[in-house]
């Protein structure tokens, strides 16, 4: 049984309460909470099962604000929904039968490659534009990959996703991040039920981590500025490379 330090629930709810602030308004919070997660000697699957809990009440959050402020279509998104939640299974699944071994060495290499992607990223333009890819076809070849990959991984999904919705479907800045909010808590809410099923998830942790997300993601969606990426990237990227050479070379 894993036992956790108040000191250390403490600090760790407060970097939940900060990544569901910052996920809100950059999509990059998992990036945050799964590396201090793994800092905090959490095994890696125990670290993976409660930060997408926790991530996933986060985006039920921002999800239900953004909802109620008219900024979302789930009609329109129900084909890359429901491929999405297929890929998530998967992706689930397949890292549940990896083992800690195996994940710890993966990770490190997800961590890096994602950092990069997250510090190189295009900046998203907040017009509509034509689409370039039907409903279904956005479903089988974005949704679907991105939900393997939330459920297997899923940090940084807040960031590519939106990206992905600009640049494919002709969304402005402000439905791209809408959307995403409910493709994350789909894919994230379906990753956590099989493996809290499992018994992965540290209950308490998440409990804690959860309600911190709920009231940061609440007050990050209701400021989704453009600035808000740039403070945020840089100290995303620092930490997650850093995690990402600690895994690497001091286990």
């Amino acid at each position: 049984m894993i036992e956790l330090s108040a000191l250390l629930i403490t600090t760790l709810t407060l970097v939940a309460f900060t990544a569901g602030f910052i996920s809100a308004i950059a999509g990059a919070g998992g990036l945050l909470t799964l590396p201090v997660l793994l800092w905090a000697g959490l095994p890696a699957i125990n670290a993976l099962a409660t930060n997408k809990l926790q991530s996933s009440l986060g985006s039920l959050s921002s999800s239900w604000n953004f909802y109620r402020q008219g900024h979302l279509d789930l009609h329109e998104i129900r084909w890359a929904l429901g491929l999405a939640w297929c890929g998530a299974i998967a992706g689930t699944l397949t890292v549940q039968h990896i083992g800690n071994e195996i994940l710890l060495r993966l990770i490190p290499v997800l961590l890096i490659v994602i950092a990069v992607y997250f510090l190189l990223s295009p900046r998203a333009a907040d017009q509509s534009t034509a689409p370039r890819l039907g409903a279904k076809q956005f479903a089988l070849l974005a949704a679907l990959p991105m939900g393997f990959y939330g459920g297997f991984f899923g940090p940084g999904m807040g960031s590519i996703l939106p990206f992905l919705f600009v640049w494919l479907c002709g969304y402005n800045l402000r439905k791209a991040t809408a959307q995403t909010k409910v493709m994350i808590l789909l894919v994230n809410g379906s990753s956590a039920l099989l493996f809290a099923l499992r018994g992965d998830v540290l209950w308490e942790l998440a409990i804690y981590m959860s309600l911190a997300q709920i009231v940061g993601a609440r007050i990050g969606s209701n400021m989704v500025i453009n600035r808000g990426a740039v403070v945020i990237q840089p100290l995303i990227v620092t930490v997650t490379l850093v995690l990402a050479l600690k895994l690497l070379f001091f286990p």
